[in-house]
């Protein structure tokens, strides 16, 4: 009988796995339509989360049968994602692509210093170098882009930097609210809170808020759909997996957005890249053995 309840576990993790991964492969598809939106960085951020409403309070009463009223760990979870948003968008505008890359994906570190101090999941010493081989890849990608330095280096970096502190903040209090709520109530009030905040930044700053034509039209309702699909999936596994373990899974999402970028705009992929991708992704698996329950 143990031997039968530790199988289903293993398999029902492998499954949250797979749902992870594919959530943060579709989230890589976000820098290519953002680009594509022909409107601001905040403003691609509120048509990111408006278009995804729709299909979220659908997927809510689906489920659950009724959406109900927004928990705080819901509402929290809007406003880290709105300042996530903001600020690795504006991180690009201001510094180097490799700097607004490498930066944010101090995400892993945060969550599982955060994860360990408040939530009580401490991380194996084999976690810990995953971890760090994980990131090493990533930042061997990010190392080898081109960009220029930026017009504010100094302010375009600490904006970066601040992007991983709010996303780990968010991945959180998506993680604290799975043990309560379902992923889409828990999504789609999230969305809801984050809408307003970023439009209130993307009209105070000045930005385009709609897209020139029917393509730029097409992308913000793209970037919905990834939203809907992509954080979705992602909020439905950290309900059933560590969150230390999903931060640095959610690593594949510069791997698979580097890929899409030199295969839909021709960015080049250098051996550099390659190969920090290779790392990137060998970390990510060894994350997956180093974190396994055990039976």
């Amino acid at each position: 009988m143990t031997e039968t309840l530790a199988k289903s576990h293993q398999a029902g993790r492998w499954r949250a796995v797979a749902v992870l991964v594919f959530g943060a492969s579709v989230i890589g598809f976000s820098p290519i339509l953002v680009r594509l939106t022909q409107t601001g960085p905040s403003a691609a951020g509120f048509w990111r989360l408006a278009f995804a409403l729709p299909l979220m309070g659908i997927v809510a009463q689906r489920v659950g049968g009724q959406i109900g009223r927004p928990s705080r760990l819901g509402l929290i979870a809007g406003v880290m994602f709105a300042l996530d948003l903001g600020f690795w968008h504006y991180g690009i505008k201001y510094t180097s692509v490799a700097n607004a890359t490498v930066l944010p994906n101090l995400t892993p570190v945060v969550v599982t210093a955060f994860a360990w101090m408040f939530l009580k999941e401490r991380p194996r010493p084999l976690f810990l170098v995953a971890l760090a081989v994980a990131i090493s890849g990533a930042t061997l990608m990010a190392s080898q882009r081109a960009g220029a330095p930026g017009i504010n280096p100094p302010l375009g970096d600490a904006l970066s930097a601040a992007t991983a502190f709010w996303y780990a903040l968010y991945m959180l209090a998506i993680s604290a609210g799975r043990k309560r709520e379902t992923a889409s109530v828990l999504m789609f009030w999230s969305s809801a809170a984050g809408a307003p905040l970023v439009l209130a930044a993307a009209l105070a700053l000045g930005e385009s808020i709609l897209p020139r034509d029917a393509w730029g039209w097409a992308a913000c309702i793209g970037l919905g759909v990834t939203h809907v699909l992509g954080q979705g999936s992602i909020a439905w596994a950290m309900g059933r997996l560590p969150t230390a373990t999903a931060s640095v899974v959610v690593l594949v999402q510069p791997v698979v957005a580097a890929l899409l970028g030199w295969l839909l705009f021709r960015e080049a992929l250098g051996p550099l890249q390659a190969i920090g991708a290779a790392v990137a992704l060998a970390g990510v698996i060894l994350a997956q053995g180093a974190s396994r329950a055990k039976t």
